[in-house]
């Protein structure tokens, strides 16, 4: 039986907005325990920031809290419909070495999806570990992915 991410995403997703900067996006991580935040306007997702786009493009490159979150998020980000397969998501994670997909509806965020969804449910379990390998296995620096 195949199935869908609707399934298993996570719909009570927070979020953030243009509005906000990277110390506000790191206080939302702290106190919500995430590593990743999707940026929206209104419903639709125009952005991703995780911890790690606050470290590398943050802090690293000496920005400070007050900087503007669209300094430091990414807009070209892969995302998948509630009807994709969690097979069809374990490979796309696995491809691009992601651990989290937005899961949207004609552009609007409507959940989210992550190696921990897919490893947490005991019928997932072969998916979510080819995900894991494909994205634990180590690629050429051309294909290093931040999310």
């Amino acid at each position: 039986m195949t199935h869908s991410v609707k399934e298993l995403m996570s719909t009570d997703c927070v979020t953030a907005t243009l509005l906000d900067n990277v110390y506000e996006l790191a206080v939302l991580m702290r106190d919500h325990d995430i590593g990743f935040v999707p940026i929206v306007d209104g419903k639709k997702l125009i952005g991703i920031v995780t911890d790690r786009d606050l470290v590398i493009r943050g802090y690293a490159a000496k920005h400070s809290g007050s900087t503007a979150v669209s300094e430091v998020m990414t807009t070209d980000m892969k995302t998948i419909d509630a009807c994709t397969t969690v097979d069809e998501a374990s490979k796309l994670m696995a491809s691009s070495q992601i651990r989290r997909l937005p899961v949207v509806e004609n552009g609007n965020l409507v959940g989210v999806v992550s190696i921990g969804d897919l490893a947490i449910q005991d019928i997932f379990v072969d998916e979510a570990g080819e995900a894991l390998s494909g994205i634990s296995q180590q690629g050429d620096a051309s294909q290093a992915a931040y999310h």
